[in-house]
């Protein structure tokens, strides 16, 4: 008996739904490996375990694929931000969160830290990304503090406007360090330091403590 064609079509639409995910997963590792200039769409399709064209037919052009990657990265970043700022945790708490996370998935701080560099040269095509990305970031981060300020919460002789500047570098510069240390048994803890460092900006010290290494729920 002939099978069904709409079953089947759907079975195709998944399966390519799963390759586009396999092609996106790879370019993430080999651009956070080598950058985005050096990696090539031939490298990627073997380490999906497909063909050349095979890929070009889900991203036609490099610079679709780079988009689809970062896309993919802000899922990841906002979806778990979200959620945190959801059930109540403060911004600043959830920041905390956000790079304990970090901490537990070396690929997308390889990626990020790799590109990010890159994005530098304006002919860059994630260089819009980037600086649109840090905008919204120290916005963001300058709208807490300017929050916190009006609260009582912030120490006096910290500029809002300043402190997410600072802040959103300790963040990638922590991030390099890290990088750097990987597997050393001086490896920094990004969320201790990150929440070491909140507690000079506010009256009161956040409530989330980050988990140091060895202790309980580690």
């Amino acid at each position: 008996m002939t099978e069904p064609a709409q079953p089947r079509r759907e079975r195709g639409y998944a399966k390519g739904r799963a390759t586009r995910v396999q092609i996106v997963e790879a370019a993430m590792v080999l651009f956070g490996e080598v950058g985005y200039r050096s990696a090539s769409l031939r490298e990627i399709a073997s380490r999906v375990g497909i063909s050349h064209p095979g890929l070009i037919h889900h991203f036609p052009t490099k610079e679709v694929l780079l988009a689809a990657v970062l896309e993919h990265r802000d899922e990841i970043d906002d979806s778990a931000l979200a959620a945190d700022l959801a059930s109540g945790t403060a911004l600043l708490d959830a920041v905390v969160r956000l790079v304990r996370r970090n901490a537990e998935r070396p690929g997308i701080v390889e990626l990020f830290t790799t590109l990010a560099a890159e994005a530098t040269a304006a002919d860059h095509p994630a260089h819009r990304y980037f600086r649109d990305r840090y905008t919204t970031t120290i916005a963001l981060l300058t709208r807490e503090l300017e929050a916190l300020r009006a609260a009582g919460a912030l120490r006096p002789s910290v500029d809002p406007a300043s402190g997410a500047r600072q802040l959103t570098a300790l963040m990638d510069g922590l991030q390099v360090q890290w990088l750097l240390e990987r597997g050393s048994e001086d490896q920094v803890d990004m969320a201790a330091v990150m929440q070491d460092a909140l507690a000079l900006y506010l009256v009161e010290p956040p409530l989330v403590e980050p988990q140091r290494p060895g202790s309980a729920g580690d």
